[in-house]
């Protein structure tokens, strides 16, 4: 199994175009569109995204506002998966955009959400989300797969290291990560980081 280094961007956006700063982990799993970062925050809270079940998908792109001849960045236009669309504002403490953000924001067809990333500094899901995408150019060959979701539909749940055993094909750890980012399984990460005895379930339609 191979996978992208982590030292070198992601292979949709053209290094000759590209910030020269790079933000970590390189890997989204819901991006439409080059991942562009304007800070550490806003990475950040993309990680949270691409974990997020009720995210369908985001965007860098289109995240100006406009209002009155004024122009405001945002950093993200995120789609949920009742398909309403909203803005999202990061910065490290609470945002404090102009008055006019909200008319803006609806009339470009979009709610709009202020995000401070202070509020999940040192959280599980946060710290688990990051550590999950560090594998998100990983692919799990099918056979590994296959496997593991008929021990799953046999046995209910398995502890995260009874889930690595079941791997013969591909990189145990990397495989198990692709399978949460992409939707087959689901892992508890709000209690606690992820560790052995984390539970592994699948997510069923």
């Amino acid at each position: 199994m191979t996978s992208i280094p982590l030292e070198t961007p992601p292979g949709d956006v053209d290094p000759r175009q590209a910030s020269a700063r790079f933000f970590y982990p390189l890997a989204t799993i819901k991006c439409a569109g080059s991942p562009i970062f304007r800070s550490q925050d806003a990475r950040d809270f993309a990680c949270l995204l691409d974990l997020d079940p009720d995210v369908a998908s985001w965007t860098c792109t289109g995240v100006e506002l406009t209002y009155g001849g004024e122009t405001y960045l945002t950093d993200f236009v995120v789609t949920g998966t009742e398909s309403r669309t909203f803005v999202v504002d990061v910065a490290h403490d609470l945002p404090r955009p102009p008055d006019w953000i909200g008319l803006a924001a609806e009339r470009a067809g979009h709610g709009y959400r202020p995000v401070a990333m202070t509020d999940f500094a040192g959280s599980n899901r946060l710290l688990n989300a990051k550590d999950l995408l560090r594998y998100g150019f990983y692919r799990c060959p099918l056979g590994d797969r296959i496997r593991l979701l008929a021990v799953l539909d046999e046995m209910g749940s398995l502890t995260v290291s009874e889930s690595l055993a079941a791997f013969r094909e591909g990189r145990p750890m990397g495989c198990l990560a692709a399978l949460i980012l992409h939707g087959f399984l689901e892992i508890e990460l709000d209690d606690a980081l992820i560790g052995p005895d984390t539970v592994v379930r699948r997510i069923r339609d």
